[in-house]
């Protein structure tokens, strides 16, 4: 009687094969200043980045996470001083800094990018389109890990607001948490200014003062899962002034260029306002027109955030960083033929 064949044996994965994983040993950590006042929960997010959120609560129900060796709720708030127990948590490895980019390198890259302010508190750049904000949806490399890694002797680096990443333009980071907070807080009572340069497709009304564009906008998702905004009844409120700063024509076809200023911080606000009233931008990917940029060889966003007005988050001083137009805005404007220049308007102060 003819056996039967034995079923393959499965592969037995060595060691070496394994899935590298990251134990995060118990370590008690004293807090510092700059993450005085945090969350408990955040300050933890913070330190095992990668690990599910539901774990780190489950952590902090269970007693595994103290503060002063007493347990603690995820609200709790943390003060200079306190000593937080960290307990052994296992995470996947992720693809550490290092075999993106050295810190020489970030240093050489990090030297290109123009520096508008800085002091003990912030951190202003002037950031090139192109460049995301911070990594993530497969970009391993923004503009605050490239700061972060060419400036390891600042423990503590956020961003302050975000720019999308073809976006060109004033970028503000905090190297305090107070200043972080402090930033946030005015940004959220509308004491800040912000304000952007582009080019429009089509001649605008040349009107005096500003014009108020105010859509509720929608995020959604395309099939691909890519990120996209809508305005849409549904949507979140959102508020644009815009105003027209010339008009010019090059190769028979009429452009604008205008200031707008965001008196609401939504994805993609200003691309989708312009698109709405029938002016994308120029070199808009996602909501401009595709044959109009093709046809000019236009090929980035004409975008750019030229103004930012605020109070210096320790002194209060009133600060106004402004950012030239870029090479690209230069090259654009200096083959137009000018029809119509509006009143240059000086931007009012901030009440």
């Amino acid at each position: 009687m003819n056996k039967s064949p034995k079923p393959p044996s499965k592969p037995r994965i060595s060691s070496k094969d394994a899935p590298k994983t990251k134990v995060l040993a118990a370590v008690l950590e004293t807090v510092g200043p700059d993450f005085a006042g945090q969350r408990l929960d955040n300050y933890l997010l913070r330190w095992a980045k990668g690990v599910p959120k539901s774990h780190i609560y489950r952590i902090i129900r269970s007693g595994e996470v103290r503060i002063n060796k007493k347990r603690a709720l995820p609200s709790s708030r943390l003060v200079e001083g306190d000593v937080v127990r960290l307990p052994p948590t296992r995470l996947a490895e992720p693809k550490k800094l290092d075999q993106v980019i050295s810190e020489a390198q970030a240093k050489t890259l990090a030297t290109d990018i123009p520096i508008l302010f800085e002091d003990e508190y912030l951190l202003v750049i002037d950031k090139p389109s192109g460049l995301a904000v911070h990594g993530g949806s497969g970009v391993q490399l923004g503009a605050i890990e490239l700061f972060r890694k060419a400036r390891p002797e600042n423990s503590f680096l956020e961003l302050v607001h975000r720019l999308d990443r073809d976006t060109s333009g004033i970028l503000i980071m905090a190297k305090k948490r107070s200043a972080l907070l402090e930033m946030h807080r005015q940004i959220r009572e509308g004491l800040t200014d912000k304000r952007y340069r582009l080019i429009a497709h089509g001649a605008m009304d040349a009107i005096s003062g500003t014009k108020q564009l105010k859509f509720p906008l929608l995020k959604y998702l395309l099939e691909n899962g890519e990120r996209r905004v809508r305005v849409d009844p549904k949507g979140q409120e959102s508020h644009t002034n815009i105003r027209v700063t010339e008009l010019f024509q090059r190769d028979g076809a009429s452009f604008t260029l205008v200031e707008a200023q965001l008196k609401t911080g939504r994805t993609h606000q200003i691309r989708v306002h312009l698109q709405k009233i029938g002016h994308p931008i120029l070199g808009d990917d996602k909501y401009g027109l595709e044959a109009g940029d093709k046809e000019l060889k236009v090929k980035q966003l004409f975008l750019h955030a030229h103004l930012a007005v605020f109070s210096h988050p320790k002194t209060l001083e009133k600060m106004r960083i402004e950012a030239d137009l870029p090479k690209r805005f230069h090259d654009f404007l200096a083959q137009r033929d000018s029809r119509f220049l509006a009143k240059t308007l000086q931007p009012k102060e901030i009440d």
